[in-house]
C-alpha cells in the first residue's frame, strides 16, 4: 500500500516519487497488456455508449434493426436445413422461418425492407437430399413424418 502524501510536498514530485520507487522495485514488470498498442477507442471522439458498446462486443451481441436480423436469422436457417441430421428437422427449420419471414412481410417494422420470400420447403428439402448424397448420407428419407 502507498504511503500517505507528506503535508508540505507537492503532489507531482510526490507522485513522481512514488512511480519512480515503484519502477525500481520492479512493480510494473510482466503487466498484462504491456507492449500491445492502445484501444481504439483512446484515438476516438467520446461516445457515450461506449461501455454498451464494449459490452456487446465481448459477449458476441450485435445489434441490427428487424429486417436485418431477420435476414440473418433466415440465411442461418437455410444453413441448418442443409447440415440437419434429418429431412423432418430441416422441414421444421425453414417453415419456422418461413412463418417470421411472412409475418415481417405483412407487417413490416420501421428499417430497411426485409428483401426476402419465404423458402420454398420443398426446394430446399430437395437440395437437403442432394448434399446428403453427396456426402455419403446414409440417413433414409422420412418425409413420411411431416
Amino acid at each position: 500500500m502507498t504511503e500517505r502524501k507528506p503535508p508540505g510536498v507537492p503532489f507531482d514530485s510526490w507522485a513522481d516519487r512514488q512511480i519512480r520507487d515503484a519502477q525500481g522495485r520492479g512493480e510494473f514488470e510482466g503487466l498484462p497488456g504491456a507492449g500491445a498498442p492502445l484501444p481504439a477507442e483512446v484515438d476516438s471522439t467520446y461516445d457515450e455508449l461506449w461501455w454498451v458498446k464494449r459490452k456487446m462486443a465481448r459477449e458476441g451481441l450485435a445489434f441490427l434493426p428487424p429486417a436485418l436480423a431477420l435476414r440473418k436469422e433466415a440465411e442461418d436457417a437455410l444453413a441448418a436445413a442443409y447440415a440437419a441430421p434429418s429431412e423432418r428437422i430441416a422441414r421444421k427449420l425453414i417453415e419456422d422461418v418461413n412463418v417470421r419471414i411472412r409475418d415481417m412481410m405483412f407487417k413490416p417494422p420501421p428499417g430497411p425492407p426485409l428483401g426476402k420470400k419465404p423458402y420454398d420447403v420443398e426446394e430446399v428439402v430437395r437440395q437437403w437430399r442432394q448434399r446428403r448424397a453427396a456426402a455419403g448420407g446414409t440417413d433414409a428419407p422420412d418425409s413420411a413424418v411431416q
